[in-house]
């Protein structure tokens, strides 16, 4: 396999890792700003929907263009809005610094991807998207935390400064070693909204919705819940993140395992019954001595980190399952959803604050995998159901 696919992994890391540490920077963001927390929240969810939004579209103007032109752009957009939100004077600045971001993150996904696969033969395309998707669960396992210390060690502002000088490494990297001349399968939009209307589709859309809509309303406000319900202080929440990080690895290999032996879809249903208790742990522990809590919130993390990405292969799967000849759409749809999961977590998440508490978070956020289970059993009753009637028809 060709060795410079790893730069193109190098790339999801400082993106992925950008998006993994706002949430433990909001409290700090929030007192430079002069605003609140729920507010400085608004932060992910504009990421989010621009994300979700903005990256299909870029994609599919873009998808003519030769790939290693546009990789090199979305780094250099992305570098530049990290040196937004680190020298702007306002939070207007900010806000709009992190739709640069998401718009840059989104395509380079979309991208990299496409980019990747043009650069090996047919045997090793799994293991190429493994190879650049692997780069964001390593992210979430050393990127995310590391932000979080250099942010806890020099301020939120140093943080975006690191990601800007990773990316630019990055950029320049992938400038010198990616090779000219590949191109992408374009696509329309219409072609890519079409996804939507194939059978089976749209209910697993609606459960990736509603599964990150709940794990946000969370992870989006950890740092709170972290420090005002579990007494943690500022230089614990790298603690925290690590410990999810490391939850997640083990999460993303045992999915795909467990989706291959017991199938996607107990996997999935396992993964949504098991995220919703672990939510409405978090909702528990800020009721125990804050000497118990703290130690507790950030042994809860690896569990939880586990059972959130167990889902993301399982999901995939299943997905890849009823749509094999369509997988580049479905799986972008999918992605979608999940952006759109995070920005409507943040906004619950949000709420949440201003009427109650952080440990009010969980047992909000425990509804929307039962929604999801909900969704899931009940079309995998109605296709039985469907499947039994035919032959009397």
């Amino acid at each position: 396999m060709d060795k410079r696919i790893f730069w193109l992994a190098v790339g999801s890391f400082t993106i992925s890792t950008e998006g993994f540490v706002v949430s433990s920077l909001l409290p700090d963001i929030a007192a430079d700003s002069g605003i609140s927390i729920p507010l400085a929240g608004y932060l992910i969810t504009a990421f989010a929907l621009a994300y979700a939004l903005g990256g299909p579209i870029l994609a599919t103007l873009t998808g003519r263009q030769e790939r290693r032109p546009v990789i090199i752009w979305t780094m250099a957009f992305f570098v530049l809005g990290n040196l937004m939100a680190a020298f702007g004077s306002s939070f207007e600045t900010l806000l709009g610094a992190r739709v640069v971001m998401a718009l840059a993150a989104g395509l380079f996904a979309a991208t990299a991807q496409a980019t990747a696969v043009a650069m090996v033969d047919g045997h090793h395309r799994a293991r190429a998207i493994a190879v650049v998707v692997g780069g964001t669960t390593v992210a979430v396992a050393l990127g995310a935390p590391l932000g979080a210390l250099i942010g806890a060690a020099i301020g939120w502002r140093g943080t975006f400064m690191a990601i800007a000088a990773l990316g630019t490494l990055a950029g320049v990297v992938l400038w010198w070693r990616l090779p000219r001349g590949l191109s992408g399968t374009p696509l329309t939009l219409r072609q890519r909204v079409a996804g939507v209307a194939r059978p089976g589709v749209l209910p697993m859309l609606l459960t990736t919705l509603f599964t990150l809509t709940g794990a946000f309303t969370v992870f989006s406000y950890i740092a709170p819940l972290a420090m005002q319900g579990a007494g943690l202080s500022e230089l614990a929440l790298p603690a925290v993140l690590l410990a999810f990080g490391v939850g997640a690895v083990a999460g993303n290999i045992a999915g795909g395992q467990a989706a291959d032996r017991f199938g996607a879809t107990r996997t999935v249903c396992w993964s949504l019954a098991l995220g919703a208790a672990a939510l409405i742990v978090f909702s528990a522990i800020p009721a125990l001595p804050h000497a118990y809590a703290g130690p507790l919130l950030v042994a809860a993390m690896v569990p939880w980190g586990v059972i959130g990405w167990a889902f993301p292969p399982a999901q995939a799967s299943r997905l890849l399952a009823i749509a094999p000849d369509d997988a580049p759409v479905v799986l972008s749809l999918n992605g979608s959803a999940l952006y759109l999961g995070v920005a409507l977590g943040s906004v619950v998440g949000a709420e949440v604050l201003r009427v109650g508490s952080p440990a009010d978070l969980g047992w909000v956020g425990a509804l929307f995998p039962l929604i999801g289970l909900a969704i899931v059993l009940g079309a995998y009753a109605l296709r039985h159901r469907s499947v039994a009637v035919a032959p009397a028809e």
